[in-house]
């Protein structure tokens, strides 16, 4: 579980944890597994919102990665190359990323089997609500409050701490929706019109998350293997009795804003439904392709693809951690959900960049 967080553009590029070591190979793009049976066409989008994002940005801001380390400038005829290219042709956009780029292997030391990882999944839920109260909309959504109404913890916040205050932003017509949209840190809202809205991470109150799974599990309620979050959903939509102390038991907390239509990761831009990928912040620079293999995805068996670097998340942690972004409502929810698969992958690292760390 974790929390999608939106801070600037320049701190979420900024990361500079350099763990340059023999792990981390250049490599050729013929050992990549999969890499000629990619469309990858599909994953030029997702490079053109780093585009947008570095274009910002002077070219004297460094990127790292471990052992390698560029600045933005680096991009500068990559992304001009890219506003070239021709759209949907997998052929030429197969050639822009051999051109340009140069796979490294990435491994994590402290892991038992060094080059594999966890890689889960995350989603936007779409939930339905209004801009005013009714007998029907009558879950509060919450902007962030001033001064230590923003500490209180989720119990104090259901008993009504906040309500009257002026804070409340939206207002949904399901309690269960308004915590799953906490968990991911965004949500999709259709509005009565048809008209949507979307709900951004706007600050948490500070209290450590607890994974109410884990309360099932202890409860008897379900096994470890059965837990995911699509059980936790029916478990409390069956049981709406004892579903409010449940959720009340952890404190966690997450305020949310207005924006525009799309869901934004760490990067500042659009994320890319099954092209967009959360790294550890702590390791990677924002922005970057990645090739990915992974076992046991949900109705996905193998997933072999480019995927992009374009947030974060507080339970991202390690050189080999992933996150896929699946998109929007209920399909990809159930998909992220019931992700939780080992894999691997390999960083794109502009070929210049390599070079100069080869002299």
């Amino acid at each position: 579980m974790r929390f999608r967080q939106h801070g600037l553009i320049a701190a979420a590029l900024l990361l500079m944890t350099a763990c340059a070591g023999p792990d981390h190979r250049p490599t050729s793009f013929v050992y990549l597994p999969g890499w000629e049976r990619d469309s990858h066409a599909a994953a030029l989008p997702a490079v053109a919102e780093s585009c947008r994002a570095f274009a910002r940005l002077a070219d004297e801001q460094r990127l790292v990665y471990p052992g390698f380390e560029g600045t933005v400038a680096d991009w500068r005829p990559i992304c001009r190359d890219l506003a070239a290219l021709p759209q949907g042709d997998d052929a030429t956009a197969r050639a822009f990323f051999e051109r340009w780029f140069t796979p490294v292997s990435v491994a994590d030391p402290e892991a038992e089997d060094y080059r594999t990882g966890l890689f889960t999944g995350y989603y936007v839920p779409e939930v339905r609500g209004s801009r005013t109260p009714s007998d029907r909309f009558r879950v509060p959504v919450y902007g962030p409050p001033p001064g230590d109404l923003a500490s209180l913890s989720r119990a104090e916040i259901e008993a009504g701490a906040l309500a009257g205050r002026g804070l409340e932003i939206l207002w949904l017509d399901d309690a269960v929706d308004l915590f799953f949209m906490q968990i991911q840190g965004s949500g999709r809202v259709l509005l009565p019109d048809g008209s949507t809205v979307m709900l951004g991470y706007a600050g948490t109150n500070g209290h450590p998350y607890h994974a109410i799974g884990r309360t099932l599990i202890e409860w008897g309620e379900a096994t470890r293997e059965e837990m995911s979050m699509p059980f936790i959903r029916a478990w409390l939509e069956a049981n709406p009795d004892r579903a409010r102390a449940l959720m009340n038991l952890n404190p966690a907390y997450i305020y949310f804003s207005l924006e525009d239509g799309f869901a934004r990761g760490s990067l500042g831009r659009p994320l890319t439904p099954g092209r967009s990928l959360a790294v550890d912040q702590r390791t990677w620079s924002l922005g970057y392709p990645f090739w990915v293999d992974i076992d046991g995805v949900p109705a996905e068996g193998r997933l072999q693809r480019l995927m992009v670097a374009q947030d974060t998340g507080s339970a991202i942690r390690g050189p080999v951690r992933g996150d896929v972004f699946w998109g929007y409502g209920a399909e990809a929810g159930t998909i992220a959900g019931a992700m939780r698969a080992k894999g691997r992958y390999w960083a794109l690292v502009p070929t210049a960049v390599v070079r100069r760390h080869e002299v």
